[in-house]
C-alpha cells in the first residue's frame, strides 16, 4: 500500500517503512562498533555519566543507532540524575518495543527498538507527568539527528 506524505511530496510504500531489520551477529559487527554491538545486540548497559547524550540539552531527535529509525524527541527528554538519556515517552507507542526482562535478580521492563529489536534500556514507573514513565537509555544505543538533518 502507498501512502503519501503530505507537505512533502514524497511516496513511500507503509510496509517497507514499518520492515523488520534483521541481520547476523557477523552482519551487526560490521556496522556497529564494538560497544554498540555490545548494548544493541548483547543487552548491555553503558556505566552511568559515560555515555553520549546523558547530559544533552539540544533540539532534535534521536533514533536507533543500530537501523537509524526515530525513537525519541528531544521535546520528551529531561534531567532525570540517573546519568542516561531519559524521557518520558517515545517519538510514537510504535517506535519503541517492550519486553520482560528477569535478569540480575529483579523484574523490569525492557525496551528495544521496535524495528530491529536493539536493546536501549529500560522503562520505569517513576517518570514526571504526563506519562509518570522514565525511558532510560543507553546513549550508545542512539544517534542524534538536529532539526533540518537529512535523514
Amino acid at each position: 500500500m502507498w501512502i503519501l506524505l503530505f507537505g512533502l511530496g514524497l511516496s513511500a510504500n507503509a510496509d517497507e517503512a514499518a520492515a523488520k531489520v534483521t541481520k547476523s551477529d557477523s552482519e551487526w559487527r560490521k556496522v556497529l562498533s564494538k560497544d554498540e554491538f555490545h548494548i544493541l545486540r548483547q543487552k548491555g548497559t553503558e556505566r552511568a555519566f559515560t555515555g553520549k547524550y546523558w547530559d544533552s540539552k539540544a533540539k532534535g531527535v534521536y533514533s536507533c543507532a543500530g537501523c537509524g529509525q526515530e525513537l525519541f524527541s528531544s521535546d520528551h527528554k529531561f534531567r532525570s540524575g540517573t546519568g542516561w538519556p531519559s524521557f518520558y515517552k517515545a517519538i510514537t507507542e510504535q517506535a519503541v518495543g517492550r519486553e520482560r526482562d528477569e535478569s540480575l535478580w529483579m523484574t523490569r521492563t525492557e525496551i528495544v527498538c521496535s524495528r530491529c529489536d536493539g536493546h536501549l534500556g529500560h522503562v520505569f514507573r517513576d517518570g514526571p507527568p504526563p506519562t509518570g514513565e522514565r525511558f532510560c537509555v543507553n546513549g550508545t544505543a542512539l544517534d542524534f539527528k538536529p532539526p533540518g538533518a537529512s535523514q
